[in-house]
């Protein structure tokens, strides 16, 4: 995320004196909710067809979800940028390519 959005967030945020509400218990909580918002989307029908015809929902819920994140984040003093870097280097270690390309084992089954 960048520097820009990130100020646009916690804007929106301190204009409406939320800062507040959004320690981080209930941060994680919104992303679970947000979550699950995006989820229910897809209930009971083909990805295509929500892909196709929800479009604006998608993107909505993934906003709310990556917002919640984002002002988590920052919440705790972390750099997404890092803390990315940081987990797909773990990923790497536990999913080799040359045993995980084209599998959708779980690392403690390759």
């Amino acid at each position: 995320m960048n520097e820009l959005s990130l100020k646009k967030i916690n804007q929106f945020r301190d204009d409406r004196n939320w800062r507040q509400f959004h320690n981080e218990k209930d941060l994680a909580i919104s992303i679970s909710l947000e979550a699950s918002e995006l989820l229910e989307l897809f209930q009971w029908k083909s990805s295509e067809e929500v892909v196709d015809h929800k479009r604006e929902r998608i993107e909505e819920e993934l906003a709310d979800v990556l917002i919640y994140s984002c002002m988590l984040a920052d919440n705790l003093n972390m750099d997404l940028d890092d803390i990315i870097a940081k987990k797909l280097e773990k990923n790497n270690q536990k999913y080799p390519v040359n045993k995980s390309f084209g599998s959708n084992s779980k690392y403690d089954e390759l």
